[in-house]
């Protein structure tokens, strides 16, 4: 199942649980999003061919982050630009989220672990700010 969370016509978050099942290769994100996130299905046997990527030089002005829940459960509760709490959602091993646009904060409902991959390079404490809900 793939779970969209959107407001006021902005997409939030992209969740693909981990039970999501499709043939083939399928892309979730706009093509302007900096973090493109995508799955793919294939067969034993099926080839990609080797490549290189080229360099291309990107602007990127928003950090956007996926995590892999490796295990564990997590609450992800959402916020809009101005820090208002909108919803939440649990994500539950295998479970991979992409923190697209507005505010999030976690609680580990049970030990977890996380992969996160989001862009760099990393500028510490200016990347974010930090609030109370």
């Amino acid at each position: 199942m793939i779970d969209r969370i959107e407001h006021d016509g902005v997409l939030l978050s992209i969740i693909i649980r981990a039970d999501y099942k499709k043939e083939g290769i399928s892309f979730f994100t706009p093509s302007d999003f900096s973090q493109q996130l995508g799955y793919m299905n294939r067969p034993k046997g099926y080839v990609i061919d080797p490549h290189v990527h080229k360099l291309v030089e990107r602007k990127v002005t928003l950090t956007q982050e996926v995590l892999y829940i490796k295990s564990g459960k997590v609450l992800i509760n959402f916020y809009d630009d101005e820090r208002n709490y909108l919803e939440n959602r649990t994500l539950n091993a295998g479970d991979v989220i992409l923190l697209a646009h507005g505010g999030h904060g976690f609680e580990m409902l049970e030990d977890a672990e996380m992969i996160e991959v989001k862009q760099g390079p990393y500028v510490g404490d200016e990347d974010k700010v930090r609030f109370t809900p």
